[in-house]
């Protein structure tokens, strides 16, 4: 099929024709030509594209234009029922394509709101009882609000899959069979996704009638904008890597992946203490903090974003120059998404590995998936500062200086040197043979690990414990009967009615106590002794 020479060709509507020219978009994209007319003739489609070719937009226009007819401008709820629903796996992919919506809508009274977690739900609800034609939810926030009944869907007409197959990933299956429970059988599907699956096809042919398949490029492949290269590295260097590659390319911008939440806390606070303005994005910080560092990123205030995967869909930058692999994924799809930030709608993009001797076999699959072998690289001046550094240290070690120095926590330097120190010490009786704090050179992995094998200084064995028991004739005579100490309560009256008398006796005139029973009687009682 031939690409359109304009989006006039593609029989839109000029309340949105005018829109996209707002936007200063001229021709439509292969996923746009191909996916829109598909759409407008209301087919089941699954869509596949390269991430940043307008992927989002395919599906948004026509969209809007089938639900033009229904548009509104009544201010009655009653008015503007939930038509279409698009289902994403994250709250930024979420937030994009809301945004999305809104730009291509703005000449439309067609009204659109995003429902996701992290954030108050009372906001959402309102927004969702002044009634909204199109719904962007994440699956587990979607199904609050129909637990909670301030969403219905009775009346949805299309249904959006975007990144269906990162939904998956995330265990999103059980909560979208509930989803697709509450929806009317007859019904548009579309899917669209960077990446397809066998699994994604499997699902598809569940709820969907005889979908057409749209591939303008190979499956899972990456923007042909994009260069690749990768760094072969030891893992305890690739922070001195980095900082070196930053400061010698004068990177002005870059979104740094990493695997784990708290590797990205760790290397943002090391990026920060190189004198680099750096923030990190991930599962564990609130919806405000994720959106505040994007904003930030987005706008120049922060050069460096260091995010986890979690970022990798739904995060869309105009001219992002360089994304770097601080970590590889597990998966190679995941790295196609990774890169997927850059050489958007036309601009080149660089794509930067760097690669410990534990992560080649994740590059393997990688370079599997793309039918291509990335370029190793070196970096010469670090290699050479790296060797320089090794030859003047004086213990022998190797040593970094500059920007590698910045790699090495100095607190760790010295307090795990002496442990060390103190641990062989103790382990070889030998005292003085240690040499001086200034130059003993940092503990490596193997140093902590055999001191931590090392045997434990032996203890001489405490003493059995003795405890010396009664025997008879000694504390205990076991030949009387037991006689039992318990008093009886005459015995308890007469020795209260002691204590009494006892403290009375003691008191100033005028401050005696009040007599009591036991006083009473004991009182009668010596009276009648006395008269007997």
């Amino acid at each position: 099929m031939s690409s359109p020479t304009s989006f006039a060709s593609l029989n839109l509507i000029p309340e949105l024709l005018r829109a996209v020219e707002d936007q200063g978009y001229i021709e439509p994209s292969p996923i746009q030509a191909q996916a829109i007319p598909a759409i407008l003739a209301r087919l089941d489609i699954m869509g596949c594209a390269q991430t940043g070719t307008g992927k989002t937009a395919s599906f948004t226009l026509p969209l809007l234009q089938l639900l033009a007819p229904n548009a509104s401008s009544s201010p009655s709820p009653a008015r503007h029922p939930v038509r279409a629903l698009v289902l994403v796996p994250t709250r930024e992919l979420a937030a994009q394509v809301e945004q999305s919506i809104r730009t291509y809508s703005k000449h439309l009274p067609l009204r659109v709101a995003v429902v996701y977690g992290g954030i108050d739900i009372k906001p959402q609800i309102k927004a969702l009882q002044a009634g909204v034609e199109i719904v962007v939810a994440t699956p587990g926030r979607l199904l609050d609000h129909l637990e909670g009944k301030s969403i219905n869907l009775s009346q949805v007409q299309i249904l959006v899959f975007d990144e269906a197959d990162r939904m998956l990933d995330m265990g999103f299956m059980p909560a979208i069979t509930r989803i697709l429970a509450v929806l009317p059988p007859m019904r548009q599907n579309l899917l669209f996704s960077a990446t397809f699956s066998e699994e994604i096809k499997r699902l598809a042919s569940q709820f969907m009638r005889n979908p057409t398949m749209i591939e303008v490029a190979r499956r899972n492949a990456p923007a042909e904008l994009v260069t690749h290269q990768a760094y072969e590295v030891d893992s305890a260097r690739k922070h001195a890597l980095l900082a070196h590659l930053i400061q010698s390319r004068n990177m002005q911008q870059a979104l740094i992946f990493v695997r784990m939440k708290r590797d990205a806390d760790r290397l943002t606070r090391q990026l920060i203490k190189d004198g680099l303005s750096a923030t990190a994005i991930h599962g564990d910080r609130t919806q405000g903090e994720r959106t505040l560092a994007l904003d930030e990123f987005k706008t120049g205030k922060i050069k460096f974003l260091v995010a986890t995967d979690v970022a990798a869909r739904g995060i869309d930058i105009d001219q992002l120059p360089i994304v770097i692999n601080y970590e590889l994924p597990n998966t190679p799809e995941d790295y196609v998404h990774r890169i997927g930030r850059t050489g958007r709608a036309g601009t080149p993009g660089e794509a930067i590995s760097l690669v410990s001797p534990d992560e080649k076999e994740y590059l393997a699959g990688i370079e599997k998936l793309l039918k291509r072998e990335i370029p190793r690289l070196t970096a010469p001046e670090f290699d050479a500062e790296t060797r320089a550094s090794a030859r003047s240290s004086p213990s022998g070690a190797a040593r970094t200086s500059g920007t590698a120095r910045k790699s090495i926590e100095t607190s760790e330097r010295s307090d795990s040197g002496n442990r060390s120190a103190r641990t062989r010490s103790a382990a070889t009786g030998v005292g003085g043979n240690e040499p001086d704090s200034t130059t003993r050179r940092p503990p490596s992995r193997d140093d902590k690990d055999a001191n931590r094998m090392r045997p434990r200084r032996q203890f001489d064995a405490p003493a059995p414990h003795t405890s010396r028991l009664p025997t008879p004739g000694g504390d205990f005579d076991f030949s009387k009967p037991y006689e039992s100490k318990v008093k009886t309560p005459a015995e308890n009256e007469a020795a209260a009615a002691t204590s009494a008398a006892l403290a009375a006796s003691k008191l100033p005139r005028g401050k005696h106590p009040k007599p009591t029973a036991a006083l009473f009687r004991r009182s009668v009682q010596t009276k009648t002794d006395e008269q007997n």
